[in-house]
């Protein structure tokens, strides 16, 4: 399940998109746009089910190039044939012409937008075009349509969804499908380097990964596998050795404390103490030291860790939550709704910073207001469903295209 290059064949490929399964079967061939050339005469329909068939022939028998030009041929008579656009695109992916399968794909999806495996294999495409952002929405926005029973395929979208979120930066929600693919019994290589660039949250490929590093962050990738997998003396007994051997390295103290907020939160706020020793603006120790303090009631400790968090990261809204809700337990209200409200404009669409100005509002005997940010907090909230499955864009918003705009440049 390599990132660059996916470990399924073009046999596969040839089969993803009709089998039973698929959302793309629901709406199949019949969905079409605009009258095809050659449906006006009988010859050229002839024609178009004659070269259907040698196309289809060359490609089961491995005449690629064959294959290639009998396709071309055919959707020249039909352009909007789904299928041969599906296995045009397949065929020239599986060749590495990956300029020319972006290029049929973008054709399938202006006929059938709604085509989960078609945007996956387009954002596989631009991972081998390096043009990771657009590979991120394409693959992401895939698997929100669905892709069908087909497992490798699934996994290859998660495994690369995941890996293309932590380059992003967004570390927790490129977690989620890592560690989805790791209960399902995947041990690869492959899978403990991404956890590994993950759990450190180093933003980068791991072809990108410094060779200096790679012991410490192979270890950090097996520590974290089996804290997903719920091997907690395993996790345990890596997460220390890790801490041991490359107790200097950003974020190994972090990670570790993660790790032991659950079930020891003591040791994981000290686990924070020594993370920020070696990096003292290291924003998520503090917040995670916040939040603990927070959870437990003690907002004096809070406060500090609170107050640091917004000073060093102030476009951060995560920080402003926590200083927010920390005021507003002291009894600084006016002070806590400047900071909750300064949150919701950085995070319109967190149901978190929404819930939490609505108990500010309530406190402040704003009832109108209080009472719309509950509505959007509800409203939000239900929608959370769906950014847990891991179908945001790079900016946070799903990519979704309009009805009527062509296929993304």
């Amino acid at each position: 399940m390599k990132l660059y290059r996916s470990a399924f064949g073009l046999a596969l490929l040839a089969s993803i998109l009709w089998c039973p399964a698929s959302g793309a079967t629901q709406t199949g061939s019949t969905q079409r746009k605009r009258p095809a050339a050659g449906e006006t005469s009988q010859q050229s329909s002839a024609e178009f089910k004659k070269l259907t068939k040698q196309a289809d022939a060359a490609r089961e028998a491995g005449n690629l190039e064959e294959a290639i030009k009998l396709y071309n041929e055919a959707l020249r008579l039909k352009q909007d044939w789904v299928e041969g656009w599906w296995y045009l695109g397949s065929i020239f992916y599986d060749r590495d012409r990956y300029p020319e399968a972006k290029e049929a794909l973008r054709n399938l999806i202006s006929i059938q937008e709604k085509n989960g495996p078609a945007w996956v294999l387009l954002g596989l495409c631009e991972i081998q075009l390096r043009n990771y952002d657009n590979a991120l929405s394409d693959i992401q926005y895939g698997r929100s349509l669905g892709l069908g029973e087909n497992k490798e395929f699934t996994n290859v979208a998660r495994f690369n969804g995941g890996v293309l979120m932590t380059r992003a930066g967004m570390f927790e929600l490129g977690y989620e499908p890592l560690r989805d693919l790791a209960r399902e019994g995947n041990e690869s290589l492959s899978l403990i380097e991404a956890m590994g660039l993950n759990a450190l949250r180093m933003p980068m490929l791991p072809a990108e990964m410094p060779p200096e590093k790679r012991e410490a962050l192979l270890l950090a990738g097996r520590a974290a596998f089996y804290q997903a997998v719920r091997r907690i003396e395993d996790a345990q007994r890596s997460y220390k050795e890790l801490a041991t051997r490359y107790g200097d390295v950003p974020n190994v103290h972090y990670a570790y404390g993660v790790f032991l907020l659950t079930d020891t939160p003591d040791l994981a706020i000290e686990e924070f103490q020594r993370e920020l020793k070696n990096s003292p603006s290291h924003v998520e120790s503090m917040l995670q030291i916040a939040f603990e303090y927070i959870k437990r009631n003690d907002f004096e400790a809070a406060r500090p860790f609170a107050e640091q968090a917004a000073d060093k990261a102030p476009t951060l809204f995560a920080a402003h939550n926590a200083l927010g809700r920390v005021l507003l337990e002291l009894g600084k209200v006016d002070e806590a709704i400047r900071e909750l409200e300064l949150g919701v404009r950085q995070a319109p669409d967190s149901p978190e910073m929404r819930f939490a100005l609505a108990r500010a509002y309530a406190r402040a005997n704003r009832k109108e207001d209080a009472a719309r940010e509950r509505a959007k907090f509800l409203e939000l909230d239900k929608q959370m469903r769906v950014l847990r499955e891991g179908v945001p864009s790079v900016n946070g918003a799903q990519q979704k295209p309009s009805d009527k705009s062509p296929p993304r440049q």
